[in-house]
C-alpha cells in the first residue's frame, strides 16, 4: 500500500500537458486521493502556502480549489480549512454509457463557483433595489430607461455610440422577430432567407403563412448575387440572416460581402432582418454588422439566450428609424405585453455591475475547451466550427446519409441534429453537434468520439455492430 502522506504539506507534481494549471492541480489531488496518497479528513495546506511553495498566483489555487470542491474531491470548512472529503463509491459501468444531448444548442455550463455565487448574490440584491415592483407592476413595451440604457451598453462593441432611446428590450429574440417581420410581411408574402436557416424562423414563417424563399450560401454565407437574384425574381418583404456565426453551418459574413447585400438590399428597398444570436461570443470582434452598412433599413436583434442565460428571455432590438420603433414597440404590446421587470432587472444589474461580461468570457473559455476536444477528435477536413462558437457542423462522408448515421447514433444514444430542420431546399448529408449540453468534458469526449469511430465505419458493416 502506499505511503501516508501528511495532507497539511502536500504539494502537487504538476506536469506539463496544455492543460489550465488549475485543472492540472486538481488532477494531482484526485491521482493522490485515488491512490491511497492522502486519507479522507486530512486537512490540505492554506490556499496561499501552496501558492508560495509552488511559485505560482494564489487565484490559481483559489480556482483549484473551488473545482475540486465542485468535484466532491474536498470540502470546504469555515474558519478551519479544506479538507479531503470522503469518497462515494465509483458509479456502476452502465453510467458511462448514459445518454448524451448533442443535440441543443445552449450556452455551457461552466465551472466558476466564485462567479455562480455572484450570480445569485446579483439576482438577490434586486429585492433592495427594486423590490415588489418587479413583481407586482407592468412597465412599458419596449423596456424602461435603465433597461435600454444597460442593452446600450450591452451593444456597445458593434454600436460603439448607440443611443438608449434607439434600443427597445423583447421579451427573447423569438418574440422580438415576430413582432419585426409580422409589420413587414403578411400571410401569402414572400421573405427570403439563407439556403440553410434557423428553424425557429422556419416555424415561424408557418405559423404566419409567409413563403421562405432560398439565398444560396457558399463557406462564407450569403452568396451576394444570389440575393440579388432573388430580389428581382420574388420582391420579397424582407432578408432574414445570421451573418455571425451562422446556425449551423458556423460561417460569418466577411465585411466585403456584407457591404454588397446592403447595397442589394437597398438598390431593392429590402428591409434586412439581422439575427445576431451569436455575435458576442467571438472573443475577436466580427465585422461591423449589416446595420452598419444599411442602418435605415436593418433591423437589428440580439438576445441574451445564447451569450448569458437562456433562461432570462430577454433580447435588445435597435430599429432603422423612430416610425419602425413605434410599429415594433406596438406589436410587442399587442401580442407580449412586455418584457419581464424582473428578468430584465436581472439582465441589466449583470450588464451594469460587470457580471455579464464575466459570464460572457466563462462560457467562451468553457467552449474553447470543448472546440479544443472537437478538433482533436473529429476528422478536420469534415467539420466547421468556431474557437468560442457553441456548435460544429460535421459534414458526413460517403457513403454515410443523415438518416443512417442518425440512427446509429440513436442507439449509441447519442443525439444530433440533422441538417433537414435548417434546410429550405434539398438537405445535404451533415449534421449539426452542439456542443455545449453535454454535461461535462468527459461525456462530450466521449460522444465525440463515438461519433469520430462511426465515421470510420461502412454504414452496413456499423449497422450490424451497434
Amino acid at each position: 500500500m502506499p505511503n501516508k502522506l501528511d495532507a497539511s504539506v502536500w504539494i502537487p507534481a504538476i506536469h506539463k500537458s496544455g492543460r489550465p494549471l488549475y485543472l492540472s492541480i486538481v488532477d494531482a489531488l484526485a491521482a493522490d486521493i485515488s491512490s491511497g496518497m492522502l486519507r479522507a479528513g486530512s486537512r490540505l495546506p492554506t490556499q496561499r502556502r501552496l501558492a508560495s511553495a509552488l511559485g505560482i498566483d494564489f487565484t490559481t489555487v483559489t480556482r483549484a480549489y473551488t473545482e475540486a470542491q465542485r468535484r466532491g474531491l474536498v470540502e470546504g470548512r469555515v474558519g478551519l480549512g479544506t479538507y479531503v472529503k470522503a469518497q462515494s463509491a465509483p458509479p456502476p459501468p452502465t453510467a458511462a454509457t448514459g445518454p448524451i444531448d448533442l443535440s441543443t444548442n445552449w450556452p455551457p455550463h461552466f465551472r466558476d463557483q466564485p462567479l455562480i455565487a455572484r450570480i445569485w448574490q446579483g439576482v438577490a440584491s434586486l429585492e433592495t433595489s427594486g423590490g415588489l415592483d418587479l413583481l407586482l407592476s407592468y412597465q412599458e413595451a419596449g423596456g424602461t430607461a435603465s433597461d435600454r440604457a444597460a442593452g446600450a451598453s450591452w451593444l456597445s462593441r458593434p454600436f460603439p455610440s448607440l443611443s438608449p432611446e434607439r434600443v427597445l428590450v423583447c421579451p427573447g429574440a423569438q418574440s422580438a422577430l415576430f413582432a419585426i417581420a409580422g409589420q413587414l410581411a403578411g400571410p401569402g408574402d414572400t421573405i427570403c432567407a439563407g439556403a440553410m436557416t434557423y428553424p425557429g424562423f422556419r416555424s415561424l414563417a408557418a405559423h404566419q403563412g409567409w413563403r421562405l424563399v432560398p439565398v444560396a450560401m457558399d463557406d462564407e454565407g450569403l452568396i451576394p448575387e444570389a440575393f440579388d437574384e432573388v430580389c428581382l425574381r420574388h420582391q420579397p418583404k424582407a432578408l432574414y440572416t445570421t451573418p455571425t456565426l451562422h446556425n449551423p453551418t458556423t460561417a460569418t459574413l466577411p465585411a466585403y460581402r456584407r457591404e454588397v447585400i446592403a447595397a442589394i438590399a437597398r438598390a431593392h428597398n429590402v428591409p434586412i432582418i439581422e439575427d445576431d444570436a451569436y455575435g458576442k461570443l467571438p472573443l475577436q470582434p466580427p465585422p461591423p454588422p449589416l446595420a452598419a452598412f444599411a442602418p435605415e433599413l436593418t433591423y437589428y436583434v440580439s438576445s441574451l439566450a445564447k451569450c448569458l442565460s437562456p433562461a432570462l428571455r430577454v433580447a435588445y432590438v435597435v430599429p432603422p428609424d423612430r416610425s419602425a420603433a413605434t410599429r415594433v414597440t406596438g406589436a410587442l404590446r399587442a401580442t407580449m405585453s412586455m418584457t419581464s421587470p424582473l428578468s430584465a432587472a436581472i439582465a441589466t444589474r449583470w450588464i451594469q455591475d460587470g457580471t455579464a461580461d464575466a459570464v460572457l468570457a466563462a462560457i467562451r473559455a468553457e467552449m474553447n475547451e470543448r472546440q479544443e476536444i472537437a478538433r482533436a477528435v473529429l476528422p478536420p477536413n469534415l467539420i466547421r466550427a468556431h474557437p468560442e462558437g457553441l456548435h460544429v457542423w460535421l459534414r458526413l462522408p460517403p457513403p454515410w446519409t443523415r438518416g443512417a448515421f442518425m440512427t446509429q447514433l440513436h442507439a449509441a444514444g447519442i443525439s444530433v441534429t440533422s441538417s433537414d430542420v435548417f434546410t429550405l431546399e434539398a438537405p445535404p448529408e451533415a449534421v449539426r453537434l452542439s456542443l455545449g449540453r453535454a454535461n461535462s468534458l468527459a461525456e462530450l469526449r466521449r460522444g465525440l468520439e463515438t461519433i469520430a469511430t462511426l465515421l470510420t465505419e461502412q454504414p452496413a458493416i456499423s449497422a450490424t455492430m451497434v
